[in-house]
Formats: structure tokens, C-alpha cells, sequence
């Protein structure tokens, strides 16, 4: 009787608990709130943050989240400082560790940002100057006395009379305004330009602050800021050029050593890298650099200084993050690949302090605030989202499968919920780049909400394929000059090995991804429709040709992709281009993209959506959204396309499919359900 009724016990207890847990759900994923910014305090003991807060969909008005201004010690213990509905942009410590400054618009009707300071003791911020146009980042100078910032000068002065009368005239490129460095005094608060030969994108100080790095490109252009930046050194006093790194293609994150000896970056093997991923070190005196980590499988992301002979950097090697300690003197092997742990996106420290602070995520939450120190285990010390201890997430794994030319690969895979006999239907996400990678943490957004699709009875799989990084150079060169073949396949390929496992119904099958992923997600329900059932293409590639006369970055587009221009070889770009396969689609094809996009022009939806409808009779569906840009950044836009992206998948997979599904969603409907609770 006993054992009965532990039994009994038991079940009742279980059946409490599953009725209470459910499944994580699109309002769910839209309501996650994340650490974006982290920075550690002067005396190693403090850490503030930025926490990301969405606006509440159907109750505020739109715009993009909020982000909030936290502090917290190195056990967690945190207090808010700045809350509610703030958008705050960029934060620093004061050089005595007292106050924080940072940047916001908090007034709604003023035109650009201001700089503000609260003191650590709390109490009202105040806010100390405006510039003659918006602000991006702040830098206090060590001494405290001197704050160096980013910004343009004023904007062109427009006649408000002439713009009635109609002239409203953009010369395009040639109007856009470099960056400059200037450097506030913060007693009389007067700001100065220091005239340098470039546009700005980033800035660190020397210790005792005569001088500073600054990455320079020769234009504003963001080509330019991809392709062609580099580090200067500059003399704060007289703001003269004193020596340049020499760094070629693109340019990561930089820093001088305690000493001002010598600067440590992250940068790349040679103009045709895709991705900065290689950790120098050279004199700040310019001169020859050298490799702390060579051969390194993986992408160098991050880095800080332990002291002036040693660095400790981040990296990701296959669908985990590294975190080590290298010599700048011997270089030193990175050891084995890492299995484990949660996925370390970027660190915050100082030198000479054994604290790091670090931003993180891992397949059960979003990015939160961690602490490191060497010889312990990461400590996580925000908890962001209680609700997700209600939320039953299915399981998620890394897999690895060969490629049909026996090439190995990487993919995250996520479980559906529930299995069904016969296979389940798959998502197959596609990652942009294609210089980027899946690790094995957070995988679910408004994008791509892989854990949703697992509670309604999908697998979804990320692969990895040829060009990603994550495993060096040589494999992130692999699709160069070879656009959508082996690459492409190699999605096939992994659709193939889960219904080899029997996990995956392959006549139920969908494609999606933003960016690069939506140049994938085109090809493959064109190119290659007989793989999949469904397609939703975001931002995507339709036309390797006009790409090249229409986005902002032909250059980088040259150097780490095609390494052609199209009057190399008009066809080969052609034949790579989705558009020139269109009348072979048989694969229904949802559209969607901002209609501001700077880098993939919404011409490229719109060629797509053109040809496919001309020339088949093919389900295919273009969606708009007014005001963004190369991804949705507003609340309502984005939940917007999370309902469209889950109810295609759900009628051509799941559902009837044939016609698609009506063009309106009830967002009326919805509005008044909020309203009336």
C-alpha cells in the first residue's frame, strides 16, 4: 500500500506540475527581455547594464524596445537606474567610478540625443550637453577630465520655405557626413574636432590618455568602414597622426596594452577574409604584427587585456564560445575544441583585474550577465525572463552530417515537442552572412522562433554550412566565388540526414532565413523546389547582378564573395541568381522586407515576386514594411512577421495548401481582445 501510494502521490504531483508548464508561444518570444551592453566599473566591483525591454504589443505604441539602465555587483545583486520607457544607446563609467554616463533621448521632442551622468549613490540624472546632431558612442578620458565622443557635425541646414516649395533633393553618398572624434571638456563643457584623415567607427584611450586608437576608413561609406579601415594612433594634445597599425580587410575590436607598448586587434589573414577573426599584436608604434592564436579552427571575437605580456579573448570554434589566456611573447595553442557552455557572445573588463563581465546565452534563455574569472566556472547574474521557468522548451542539440562531397558539418537541431509516425514536418533555418554561425545557445526570435515551431510539432534544424564561421579561414572561404551551389546543398544535405534518421517527413520540408538565409531561402524554392514544400525569403538575394548596382557594400561584396565583378562574367552571376531560375518554382514563396533596406534593396523582393508571378502558378506572396531596414527593428513589425512566418509554414506543411492563406491577419481582433481585458 505503501508503494501505491507514493505512486499515486507522484502522478498527481506530476500531473499538477505539466498542467502548469506550457509550451513557449510567439507572444512569448516578443515579451523576452535580454542584456545587450555591459560595462565594468574602474575598481573591478560593479557592473552596469543595458537591459533590452519590448513594447507590449497592441497596448504601447510602436517604435523599437526600450533599454534600461542596471548596475550590479559581482553577485548579482542588481538595482535599476534608469527604467521604464527609455531608450538608452550607450553608457561608460566615470574614471573615479562614482557616476555613469550615457546617452539617451529622453526628451520626445528634442532632434538628437544628449549625454547624461547618475551618480552610483543614485538620485536624478542630469543631463550635461547636446551636440549639433546625434551622438554614438561616449569614451571618458582616464584623468576624468576630458570625454571623447563620435558624432558628425551638424546636419546640412534645410530651408523649411524651399522644402514646402518641393526641393527636397538627396544627392546620394555624397551627402552622407563622416565621423569625427571630439573631445568635451567637462568642466567649461565645450566640444572640439579633431581633424582627422577618415571617418570614425571606433575608439579606445592609452592609460594615461596622450593618446588614443581610433579605426579610420577613407570615407563614411560602409563599404569603406568594411574594406578599408584602419588603427591610428593619435596624440590627444596636438590630435596628429602618429602611427598606423596596418591592418588589411576587416577590423574587429582594439585596445592598448597597461603600458601603451604595443595594440592588441582583432582583424583578418588578408583582404578576402570574410570575417575578422585573428588576434594581433603589434607596437603602437606601427611595425610588423603577430598572431597570438595561429591556426586557430575558430573566429576571435573578443578580447582583454590580463596585463602587458598577456591577453585573455573570446572566440567561437564550432557551436561553442572559448574563453583563454594567451602570451604576447609565445603564442599558445588554443587546446581542445570546447563541448560545453554557455555561449559567451562578448566580455567587458579592465586590465589587471581578474572579473570579467561578460554577456551570455544557452538553449534555455536569451542573453544575460555573467561574470568570469579565470579557473571558475561562468556565473550568470541577471535572470531576465522568470516567466521562461514556466515554459516547457523541447530539446535542443548540436549534430553533425556530411555534405554529399563527404565535407563534415555542424547543425543545431531542435526536437519537436511531440514526435509524430512517419516523420514530422521540418524548418530549415538559414543563417545571413554567410560569414556568421549557429552555436549551440539561444536559437529562438522573431526571425526565426525555433521553439515555437518545436511546440507545434516541428523539427528545426541551423546548419552550419560551407562559408559559416566558427572554423576558421580556410573553411569560411570555402563557397567564395561559388555562390548558392555546394553551400545550398549542403542545407539539402542536412534535410536528408534527419529523414535518413527518420525524424523528418521529407514531402513536408520549409526553407527560411533572413539576408544571406533569404538568398537561400529563394534559391531553394526555385533552383531547388523539388527539396521543399515551403519558402519564407527575408531581405533576400534574388539578382547577383543588380545586387552588385544597388546595395551599399559592391566592394565587400567583391572581396569576400564573388571575387568577380558581373562584367567578369554576366552569366555566371546570372545563373546564380534565384530570378534566373524563377519559372522552375513549384515551392510556395512568401516575401517579406523593409522598404528602407540600405543593403539589400527591396528592389530585390520585388524582382523575385515579379518573375516567380509571371511566370508559374505558384503561391507567392509579397509583404512590405514600411520604415525598416535590413530587419525589422520595431515591436509591431516584428510580431507581425512571426505570425506570417508560422502561418505559411503551418498551411503549406502542416495544413491544406494549395491557395495560400488569406493576406490580412486579424490584428483588429486582437487589439480588441487586449482592449476589453
Amino acid at each position: 500500500m505503501k508503494t501505491f501510494a507514493a505512486v499515486l502521490f507522484l502522478f498527481v504531483i506530476s500531473g499538477f506540475t505539466s498542467a502548469e508548464v506550457t509550451s513557449l508561444t510567439l507572444e512569448d518570444v516578443n515579451a523576452l527581455k535580454q542584456v545587450t551592453t555591459a560595462r565594468m566599473n574602474p575598481g573591478g566591483d560593479r557592473i552596469a547594464y543595458l537591459l533590452q525591454v519590448p513594447r507590449k504589443i497592441y497596448v504601447d505604441d510602436d517604435g523599437k524596445p526600450y533599454h534600461e539602465l542596471h548596475v550590479t555587483d559581482l553577485s548579482g545583486n542588481s538595482v535599476p537606474f534608469v527604467t521604464g520607457d527609455v531608450d538608452i544607446t550607450d553608457i561608460a563609467w566615470a574614471a573615479d567610478g562614482k557616476s555613469i554616463y550615457f546617452l539617451s533621448q529622453r526628451d520626445e521632442e528634442a532632434e538628437f540625443n544628449s549625454l547624461y551622468r547618475i551618480a552610483l549613490r543614485g538620485g536624478e540624472a542630469e543631463q550635461l550637453f547636446t551636440h549639433v546632431n546625434s551622438i554614438g558612442r561616449v569614451y571618458p578620458s582616464p584623468s576624468g577630465d576630458t570625454l571623447a565622443f563620435t558624432a558628425t557635425d551638424a546636419p546640412a541646414e534645410k530651408s523649411t520655405e524651399l522644402q514646402a516649395k518641393g526641393f527636397k533633393a538627396v544627392v546620394y553618398e555624397e551627402s552622407v557626413l563622416s565621423t569625427k572624434v571630439w573631445m568635451l571638456d567637462l568642466e567649461t563643457l565645450e566640444s572640439k574636432a579633431h581633424d582627422l584623415p577618415g571617418s570614425a567607427s571606433d575608439f579606445t584611450w592609452s592609460s594615461d590618455g596622450s593618446r588614443y586608437a581610433v579605426a579610420l576608413a577613407p570615407t563614411p561609406l560602409i563599404d569603406d568602414s568594411y574594406t578599408s579601415s584602419d588603427i591610428h594612433v593619435v596624440d590627444t594634445a596636438s590630435a596628429k597622426v602618429q602611427s598606423k597599425m596596418g591592418s588589411v580587410g576587416k577590423l574587429g575590436p582594439f585596445a592598448f596594452s597597461p603600458d601603451a607598448e604595443r595594440v592588441a586587434y582583432v582583424g583578418s589573414v588578408d583582404i578576402n577574409d570574410p570575417s575578422p577573426g585573428r588576434l594581433y599584436v603589434t607596437s603602437s608604434a606601427g611595425g610588423e604584427r603577430r598572431e597570438l592564436v595561429p591556426e586557430y579552427l575558430g573566429h576571435v571575437s573578443s578580447f582583454v587585456w590580463g596585463d602587458d605580456d598577456n591577453v585573455r579573448w573570446l572566440g567561437s570554434r564550432g557551436t561553442y564560445a572559448d574563453w583563454a589566456l594567451t602570451s604576447v611573447y609565445e603564442a599558445q595553442p588554443p587546446g581542445p575544441a570546447p563541448q560545453s557552455g554557455p555561449i559567451i557572445r562578448r566580455v567587458y573588463g579592465n586590465p589587471g583585474q581578474d572579473a570579467v563581465a561578460a554577456i551570455a546565452d544557452t538553449p534555455e534563455h536569451p542573453s544575460e550577465l555573467y561574470l568570469l574569472r579565470d579557473g571558475a566556472e561562468p556565473l550568470r547574474l541577471t535572470h531576465s525572463n522568470p516567466f521562461l521557468n514556466e515554459r516547457e522548451l523541447a530539446r535542443q542539440e548540436v549534430i553533425t552530417y556530411k555534405a554529399r562531397d563527404g565535407l563534415e558539418l555542424q547543425a543545431i537541431l531542435i526536437h519537436p515537442a511531440t514526435r509524430e509516425r512517419g516523420g514530422n514536418p521540418l524548418v530549415v533555418m538559414a543563417h545571413g552572412g554567410p560569414e556568421a554561425h549557429y552555436s549551440n545557445g539561444w536559437m529562438t526570435r522573431y526571425g526565426g522562433p525555433g521553439q515555437v515551431f518545436a511546440a507545434n510539432g516541428y523539427a528545426v534544424v541551423y546548419p552550419n554550412y560551407r562559408g559559416s564561421t566558427g572554423r576558421g579561414v580556410e573553411f569560411s572561404k570555402l563557397d567564395q566565388h561559388d555562390y548558392a551551389e555546394e553551400e545550398f546543398n549542403d542545407l539539402v544535405d542536412a534535410k536528408r540526414h534527419l529523414v535518413e534518421q527518420g525524424l523528418v517527413d521529407p514531402d513536408r520540408v520549409g526553407i527560411t532565413g533572413g539576408s544571406y538565409g533569404g538568398y537561400a531561402s529563394m534559391w531553394s524554392a526555385s533552383a531547388l523546389t523539388d527539396e521543399y514544400a515551403a519558402s519564407v525569403a527575408f531581405v533576400g538575394i534574388s539578382d547577383q547582378i543588380s545586387k552588385f548596382g544597388t546595395g551599399d557594400i559592391p566592394y565587400e561584396m567583391y572581396n569576400v564573395h564573388s571575387l568577380a565583378w558581373p562584367w567578369d562574367d554576366w552569366m555566371w552571376l546570372l545563373e546564380r541568381s534565384p530570378i534566373y531560375h524563377a519559372g522552375k518554382t513549384k515551392t510556395p514563396l512568401l516575401i517579406m522586407g523593409g522598404d528602407k533596406d540600405p543593403r539589400v534593396h527591396p528592389g530585390q523582393s520585388l524582382e523575385m515576386y515579379r518573375f516567380v508571378k509571371i511566370r508559374t502558378e505558384t503561391p507567392v506572396r509579397l509583404v512590405i514594411y514600411p520604415g525598416e531596414v535590413h530587419g525589422n527593428r520595431n515591436t509591431a513589425a516584428q510580431y507581425d512577421y512571426s505570425l506570417r512566418l508560422m502561418r505559411w509554414m503551418d498551411h503549406y506543411l502542416k495544413g491544406p495548401g494549395g491557395e495560400p492563406p488569406p493576406y490580412a491577419l486579424d490584428h483588429a481582433e486582437r487589439l480588441k481582445a487586449v482592449s476589453e481585458k
